[in-house]
């Protein structure tokens, strides 16, 4: 693959520490990509609010990522940002604000995510009538469907079409939905659409809560696919931040192995994590690549990195160098 001048920037510059262990994790990302390898990505924080879909698009449009494990609020947070990006206010100033300041933005209906504020009502209200019809349908025809399908759906009629602010080809959810991406959003009820449909169920407004498939049947739906996939290609697993989009499906590995015992089940064949979560006494989102072999995800030869420092400058580099830019 012939690279552009940010990877020869960050081959020139980035020798050493942090910057170092980035230069070898994109290497082995971009190696296990040419041995035929699939790879995971998994978003924890507010990355869609920090529109990490101006780089992750284009790594899902050039099959450099075959599956994501998301939160729920990364899957409804790229929406917001197609919807209504506009509307959306940076405060630079957020370490200064004082109590006093904070009650201005709710009674603005700004909700703040560190320097950006979401808009209620142009972003999330906005969503949330569209959702409901699909919720609407699904009760009405016995169907049920997992978080992103009903997002996927959403896009794929263009039903939010009319408030687009920004190309789609910046919102990864988008490019997900074009290839139909296998996706898992393990606690998706702590998300604002998971509260809009709690709400929604104990009012009456939407009939079934079961149209909604549930985390458990993601860790079913996941293990099938890693299953299937790792009979043919080996499996690297890219985890930015920690929390539960990191935590839930690494675990399918250990749970085919020791619970179905499927005992010729290959381990996660890479495993990159970007943290900035410091390695203490039970802190799995900051415990060390190694601690993993003694859960049977990885093994002592595996290729694992860890690159200690913030996720919405390293990654977006990391995928310019493995995109060849």
């Amino acid at each position: 693959m012939s690279r552009g001048p940010i990877s020869h920037f960050i081959e020139h510059h980035y020798r050493h520490f942090n910057a170092a262990t980035l230069v070898d994790a994109s290497k082995a990302y971009v190696e296990h990509l040419e041995k035929g390898g699939k790879m995971m990505v998994t978003l924890a924080g507010a990355m869609s609010t920090a529109e990490l879909g101006l780089s992750l698009a284009e790594m899902i449009r050039q099959d450099k990522v075959h599956i994501i494990s998301c939160t729920g609020a990364n899957l409804e947070e790229d929406v917001y940002n197609l919807v209504a990006h506009d509307y959306y206010e940076r405060v630079p100033h957020y370490r200064d604000l004082t109590p006093a300041d904070e009650q201005v933005l709710l009674e603005r209906h700004l909700n703040r995510v560190t320097d950006t504020c979401i808009p209620e009502e142009e972003a999330m209200r906005r969503i949330e009538r569209e959702m409901f019809k699909l919720w609407d349908e699904a009760a009405e025809q016995g169907k049920r469907l997992f978080p992103h399908e009903y997002f996927y759906e959403l896009l794929r009629r263009g039903m939010l079409k009319e408030y687009y602010q920004i190309d789609t080809k910046d919102s990864w959810l988008y490019a997900a939905m074009e290839k139909n991406l296998p996706m898992v959003v393990p606690g998706w009820e702590d998300s604002t659409l998971g509260n809009m449909f709690a709400a929604s169920v104990i009012t009456g407004e939407t009939k079934d809560v079961h149209i909604v498939k549930t985390g458990v049947e993601y860790m079913m739906e996941l293990a099938g696919w890693y299953t299937e996939t790792s009979q043919e290609a080996s499996i690297g697993f890219y985890q930015i931040g920690g929390g539960i989009a990191g935590d839930f499906p690494i675990c399918v590995v250990p749970m085919l192995v020791q619970d179905l015992k499927r005992l010729d089940t290959p381990v996660w064949g890479y495993f990159c994590q970007i943290s900035d979560s410091t390695t203490s006494y039970g802190s799995y989102s900051g415990a060390v690549p190694n601690e993993k072999i003694t859960w049977g995800k990885l093994e002592a030869d595996t290729p694992k990195f860890i690159v200690e420092s913030d996720a919405t400058i390293v990654a977006p580099l990391m995928f310019a160098y493995i995109l060849g830019l």
